[in-house]
């Protein structure tokens, strides 16, 4: 994450980016991602399912959100949906968010091969365009929370949407995962990077324009957000690397996985009215 090629080539670096720069990078790479992620890890997110991380922890087995029968129930960051639809079959009442027409897109495409259709909304995570208290509960696998600049803004608004008593369940890359190069072999196992560094990783054209973008929170930054905005921590899941998973998404892999965490799911609630 610290090579920089020629000034003529795209160039990769850490540095602080404003969020219009985020939000524009991030419509931009998932619009044209889309297909490529999809072809990549379609077939292990399937249709209607929800998978929490590449580590394969599934909420039919874990049950992160609860009972959901009857609940209002909003996906942001959904990407392709398979969440939402697979929480549909659980009788929620679900809405799917996503940033990107393109990722919309494959939504639309594994509704119409599953015959799970779901309400789908294009909009900004930091902008939802719903009322106050309109949710029992929000989440997402690895959505909309590592690519926006100002998540504590992010956090608030989910504050805003869900229900006293609401659920807020997110995943994110474990923040341990900074420390080390986006390697799944070896070279991933050596930490070069400082786990304070909290400026976004940035990969910009040859015109310093950013073309994605990624954020880093401490461990204790995701705390203070969470707690700054109204919520109560209830856990934090620190999925364990499964025996005879061997297949590799990005840097994770059996090898890293099996000696640090990988993923760190944030189990959170706006609490009750008194």
């Amino acid at each position: 994450m610290n090579e920089h090629p020629p000034p003529s080539e795209p160039a990769v670096t850490r540095r602080t980016v404003s969020d219009a720069e985020g939000r524009a990078a991030s419509r931009h790479w998932w619009d044209h991602d889309a297909d490529s992620y999809q072809k990549e890890h379609g077939a292990f997110l399937g249709d209607v399912d929800l998978v929490w991380c590449p580590e394969g922890l599934r909420e039919a087995d874990v049950g992160l959100l609860g009972d959901v029968n009857g609940k209002r129930v909003l996906e942001l960051g959904c990407g392709a949906a398979a969440g939402s639809r697979w929480l549909d079959g659980r009788g929620a009442k679900v809405t799917a968010l996503d940033l990107s027409a393109g990722m919309l897109r494959h939504a639309k495409l594994a509704a119409d091969r599953s015959g799970v259709h779901v309400p789908l909304v294009q909009a900004d995570a930091l902008a939802l365009p719903f009322g106050a208290g309109a949710f029992d509960t929000v989440h997402t696998a690895f959505g909309a929370v590592p690519f926006v600049v100002d998540s504590a803004a992010l956090m608030r608004e989910v504050f805003r949407v869900l229900r006293p008593g609401g659920a807020w369940v997110f995943a994110v890359t474990h923040p341990m995962r900074w420390v080390f190069l986006d390697d799944s072999g070896e070279r991933g196992l050596v930490a070069v990077h400082s786990y304070f560094d909290r400026r976004p990783y940035v990969e910009e054209d040859s015109a310093g324009v950013p073309t994605y973008i990624e954020a880093h929170r401490t461990i204790g930054d995701r705390v203070r957000e969470l707690s700054a905005a109204g919520f109560v921590l209830h856990d934090v899941v620190e999925p364990e690397w499964p025996p005879g998973h061997e297949e590799i998404w990005g840097q994770w892999s059996p090898l890293r996985g099996r000696l640090i965490p990988g993923t760190a799911v944030f189990v959170a609630q706006r609490p009750p009215v008194p």
